[in-house]
């Protein structure tokens, strides 16, 4: 096997469950390897909008874009900010069910960082951060890719995923760390997927409830809308990987 890199880029979405799982993991991978993690932005709101509708950086404030513009004047003042604002809002959606989206929860976390919750409305008061998320998800886009989590490697490579709902950890983690890497020697493999069983999808169900129960939009993969109503008692939204 070819020698690891030393870093990754890795694009995520705060409102993404998948990307969310998938950030754990890749935390796992840089204990164990010293893997330098280069956080990166996309957003699902723009590669989803629905015709007609308004782009996410036309309003005022936009769940998942706002979040991005958060991290993104965070990540001006050190790299370290926006992986705990991540860490830190992944944690309060997903697994806590919280409403990190909200401007006043956004707050509270900073400050639960020791961060100044200022910083969320100066973030939105500089149009620059907009522009910003904006370069870093058209970069996605123009690679082909069409959601999070993404990985670029600098040799120009560009993976989807992995998409997972029990990351692994340790040793294990490296493992699939070095079994993704393994997919850069061969560039014309583009699909490998396990298909998933109804079992599966009550595993999903269950291990993303706290961020179905917590969300306040209808989400789409792909451009459909996916409806968990029939796969769980009294849940009708849905979810976009």
């Amino acid at each position: 096997m070819s020698q690891r890199p030393d870093t990754v880029d890795f694009h995520f979405d705060v409102m993404c469950p998948y990307a969310y799982q998938t950030s754990l993991w890749i935390r796992s991978v840089r204990e164990r390897t010293g893997l330098v993690i280069n956080w990166r932005f996309f957003s699902l709101e723009e590669v989803n909008r629905v015709e007609g509708k308004k782009h996410p950086w036309e309003r005022d404030w936009s769940y998942g874009w706002s979040m991005m513009r958060v991290g993104a004047l965070l990540r001006r003042r050190d790299m370290a900010e926006l992986d705990a604002w991540y860490a830190r809002a992944g944690r309060a959606l997903h697994v806590e069910g919280h409403k990190p989206h909200v401007p006043d929860v956004a707050r509270a976390l900073l400050e639960e960082l020791g961060l100044d919750p200022g910083l969320v409305d100066e973030a939105i008061a500089d149009p620059s951060t907009s522009e910003e998320v904006l370069a870093e998800h058209q970069r996605v886009i123009d690679a082909g890719g069409f959601g999070v989590p993404t990985l670029f490697f600098a040799d120009g490579q560009c993976l989807f995923g992995p998409v997972l709902i029990d990351p692994p950890s340790g040793d294990a983690a490296v493992r699939l760390w070095d079994a993704v890497l393994a997919w850069r020697e061969f560039p014309d493999l583009f699909e490998l997927q396990r298909p998933k069983t109804p079992a599966d999808e009550r595993r999903i169900v269950e291990t993303f409830r706290p961020y179905l129960e917590a969300r306040d939009w209808v989400s789409i993969n792909r451009g459909k809308v996916i409806n968990f109503a029939s796969r769980v008692d009294g849940e009708g939204g849905q979810h976009a990987d």
